[in-house]
């Protein structure tokens, strides 16, 4: 990464404490990077920030002997700004070249090499999807997927360890519900073909039964009292159920090019409760506050913790402690729990209480996002106020793209219509959620998804592809002469994608994918002014003409790794 290469010369140079805050200036004229490492030093030494700047950037130059920087200057009030070398970035060039792993997208369950070691021997869990057994995915679910995916995908690509963890909702009173349903009204066949619409059914049924006949919720708890008893037929009955929910799940998340390494549910530590909570109760953690089981969390300004009811049912929060102790278990460095904004105080309470019980071993963190709402503003969801299907959004934009594709390719076979309308419209699909800041709330237009121009995934599939066409016509490329990328726009390039990386870590710091997604926007456009301004193939300077094709290379190649880290395929042709 150039940055920390730059931030680790200036640091050893000045030979200063902390480290120096490195930023990109907006205006290009101002340099590459900019540091006000002058202006947080010069109270403490009682000197001018601009006098101070004007003596660390001439030491920064004398030291400077293997010609990393073009210019290094100081600037009112007390700012640095540093410009590097254009063979610097030549030489650097080079070396990304010659680098294969550079050129490697993760694809399916076979993770790419890492692009760096920051995460190397560290294990990071990735908590996401959070799917509901027995209940459609819909489109609540896109955002913690497809947020979660491309997470574990940048982590991976740190040289971190990911076990990508689908924590399924699969116990509570619900269930026994469910299965009481089924022995009143269900038909195997019909659940075999459709497992979970008629599961869904035979749930809404038994709702719409209660209405008249209210006596049935007290078959619904007995039913459920039997499965935590372990009854035969009722167990049976359950993982049947989960088994066929799973199943249909995974058909979404093939779709998707979506993975778990874990699928684990509330269920697996319904045995560990009781003694979480009597521990609880011994260590004087948790109190009696109005016939429930609570842990006080006055001291860090939070609501108690219910960890019991007054019937003595246990919670998520308790079964969320279990699982926590579960996967501390596997000795991770960092959990990560993909899930809504709505659930913020749910996780303060848990990490609080994570605190008090030493639960602490790794960094917890709550990444959360904003809903999904239509093009009107609102919250995406049908006529009757139900959440949309996340298949039948799916299936729009498949069927968007594949007239998108067949107007622009008549030509093309049927199958090779519908893989290419499969890869724009996943691909759109993640980017319009990626691209956003994953605070906020984000809106569903698929005519702007999937638009061809400005900032959605099939510009940025086109742009690789147009890339890549140039290297297919190319062939074999012969011997370049790097020091002739000498333009401003080429070494504007050229440095633009030595970024990479440092972006990548940014994403990694900050958990916001929306980094990663501009970054590559930025990356397309300075490629695409490229191709339009500047003769590559029609080059009549050979190694000039091979070291243009070197450039192009590796902007192909970091457009596809960049999609690719998103979750996003790219196409021969669009």
């Amino acid at each position: 990464m150039i940055s920390t290469d730059v931030k680790a010369f200036i640091q050893k140079t000045l030979s200063i404490p902390v480290e120096p805050s490195l930023d990109v200036p907006e205006v290009k004229e101002f340099g590459h990077y900019s540091t006000n490492i002058a202006m947080r030093l010069a109270r403490e030494q009682k000197q001018n920030p601009l006098e101070l700047a004007g003596q660390f950037a001439q030491k920064l130059l004398a030291a400077d002997r293997d010609g990393m920087f073009e210019k290094i200057e100081a600037v009112k009030p007390g700012f640095i700004n540093i410009r590097l070398s254009k063979v610097f970035l030549q030489n650097q060039l080079a070396l990304v070249a010659k680098n294969k792993n550079w050129m490697r997208s993760p694809n399916g369950k076979k993770a790419c090499p890492p692009l760096l070691r920051l995460g190397a021997g560290r294990r990071v869990i990735i908590d996401h999807a959070s799917t509901n057994i027995a209940k459609p995915l819909h489109v609540g679910h896109l955002r913690t997927t497809v947020i979660g995916a491309a997470l574990s995908n940048i982590h991976e690509a740190l040289g971190y360890k990911v076990i990508r963890w689908n924590y399924i909702g699969d116990w509570g009173t619900q269930f026994g519900k469910l299965v009481a349903a089924y022995k009143m009204w269900g038909d195997k066949k019909k659940l075999e073909t459709h497992p979970i619409d008629e599961m869904l059914q035979l749930y809404v049924r038994f709702h719409e039964e209660l209405k008249t006949k209210p006596e049935m919720e007290k078959q619904g708890q007995e039913e459920f009292l039997k499965l935590e008893q372990g009854d035969k037929e009722s167990r049976k009955l359950w993982q049947w159920f989960v088994d066929e929910s799973l199943v249909e799940f995974d058909k979404i998340f093939k779709i998707l090019g979506v993975h778990f390494d874990t699928h684990k549910g509330e269920s697996a530590y319904e045995k560990q409760l009781p003694g979480i909570v009597a521990d609880l109760k011994k260590r004087g953690t948790a109190v009696m506050s109005e016939g429930a089981l609570v842990i006080p969390l006055d001291a860090v300004k939070l609501p108690p913790a219910l960890i019991a009811k007054s019937d003595g049912a246990t919670l998520y929060l308790t079964r969320d402690i279990a699982s926590l102790k579960d996967r501390l278990s596997i000795k991770p460095a960092k959990i990560l729990y993909v899930v809504a904004n709505q659930q913020a105080l749910h996780f303060e309470q848990l990490f609080a209480v994570a605190n008090l019980l030493g639960l602490n071993t790794a960094e917890l963190v709550h990444v959360k996002f904003g809903m999904v709402l239509g093009d009107d503003g609102k919250k995406l969801a049908t006529r009757e106020g139900r959440a949309i299907q996340l298949m039948d959004v799916i299936n729009e934009g498949l069927e968007g793209a594949y007239k998108t594709v067949s107007a622009k390719n008549p030509n093309l076979s049927e199958e090779e219509k519908r893989e290419i309308a499969r890869v724009v419209s996943i691909g759109a699909l993640k980017y319009n959620d990626l691209k956003e800041n994953r605070n906020s709330d984000i809106k569903f237009d698929w005519e702007r998804m999937l638009d061809l121009t400005g900032d959605t995934a099939p510009y940025l599939q086109y742009t690789y592809t147009r890339f890549n066409n140039i290297l297919k016509k190319a062939g074999k490329i012969g011997r370049p002469d790097i020091s002739l990328l000498s333009s401003e726009l080429e070494i504007e390039l050229m440095k633009k994608i030595l970024d990479f990386t440092d972006v990548i870590k940014l994403c990694a710091d900050t958990y916001l994918t929306s980094h990663l997604a501009k970054y590559l926007l930025d990356l397309s456009k300075l490629g695409s002014q490229y191709y339009e301004t500047t003769p590559i193939l029609a080059d009549e300077n050979a190694p000039r003409r091979n070291a243009r094709l070197v450039l192009v290379s590796c902007l192909a190649a970091t457009i596809q790794k960049g999609l690719g880290l998103l979750g996003i395929e790219t196409a021969e042709r669009i």
